[in-house]
Parts: C-alpha cells; structure tokens; sequence
C-alpha cells in the first residue's frame, strides 16, 4: 500500500508541469494570432496607396542608402 502512494504522489507533482505546458502554448498562441493580425492589416494599409518616386528617394534617403548628394540629383531629375 505504501507504494502505491508514492507513485501517486510522484505522479501528481508532474501534473502542474502539464498545466503550465498548455497555458504557454495558449499564451504563445494567442500572441502568434495578434501579430500576424496586427502584421497583415498594416501591410494592406501600406499597400493600399502607391508612394511616388519621390516618396520612395524619401525612405531610402531615411534608411541610410543614399547620400545627401545623391537624394538631391535623382530628386532633380525626377
């Protein structure tokens, strides 16, 4: 009978672990879910208006790839 009861405890102090498994996962989904919501609506959005050539030397120029020198001629020759 003695064993029996060991067993039982042992069994039981993994039980928690199988809990905190499922509320991660769930947590973990959850977020998933709400980025990829959050991701997809911003990118229509984004898409939804063309930038303009101008708009577009504007955020390269921004992002560091074009020089000061550079944004000015192509702007011009636009």
């Amino acid at each position: 009978m003695h064993g029996f009861g060991g067993s039982m405890g042992i069994g039981m102090g993994f039980g928690w672990i199988i809990w905190l498994v499922i509320i991660g996962v769930a947590i973990w989904a959850i977020i998933r879910l709400t980025n990829n919501t959050t991701q997809s609506t911003g990118s229509r959005t984004s898409n939804s208006k063309q930038d303009t050539p101008v708009d577009i030397l504007k955020k390269r120029y921004a992002r560091g790839e074009i020089s000061e020198e550079e944004f000015e001629e192509m702007r011009n020759k636009l």
